[in-house]
C-alpha cells in the first residue's frame, strides 16, 4: 500500500514539475512555477504583458522582457514557458553540442576476402 502511495505522490510531483505555461495567461503563481523564472523575473513579464499588451512571438518577449535573452528563453521553453501555445522553435538544436555536427562520418571498413 505504501509503495503504491509514493508511486502516486512521484508521478503527480513528475507531472507538476513538466506543466506548461503560457505568458500571456499565466499569473504570478504560474510563471514562477517555471524553473529559471523568479518572483522578480515573473512580475517584469506581468508588467510588461500590461503595458503592451500579450506578447505576439519569442522574440517580442525577448526584447520586451529585461534579462530575457536567446540562451534564457531556449531553457525557459525546454522548462515548459509557451508564447502564444508555441514552444521556442529551434530549441533544442539550439543546446545540441556543436562537435556532433561538425565530427566527419566514419568510412565503412572493407573486409578482405
Amino acid at each position: 500500500m505504501l509503495k503504491k502511495l509514493l508511486l502516486i505522490a512521484g508521478m503527480l510531483m513528475a507531472t507538476a514539475s513538466f506543466a506548461q505555461v503560457d505568458v500571456n495567461k499565466g499569473d504570478l503563481s504560474a510563471l514562477n512555477g517555471i524553473k529559471g523564472i523568479g518572483s522578480a523575473t515573473a512580475k517584469r513579464i506581468v508588467d510588461e504583458r500590461g503595458r503592451g499588451g500579450n506578447f505576439k512571438d519569442w522574440a517580442d518577449f525577448q526584447s520586451r522582457v529585461p534579462g530575457i535573452g536567446d540562451k534564457k528563453s531556449v531553457k525557459l521553453s525546454q522548462a515548459g514557458l509557451l508564447v502564444n501555445g508555441k514552444p521556442k522553435v529551434g530549441g533544442e538544436a539550439a543546446t545540441a553540442p556543436a562537435t556532433a555536427a561538425a565530427k566527419p562520418a566514419a568510412k565503412p571498413v572493407a573486409k578482405g576476402k
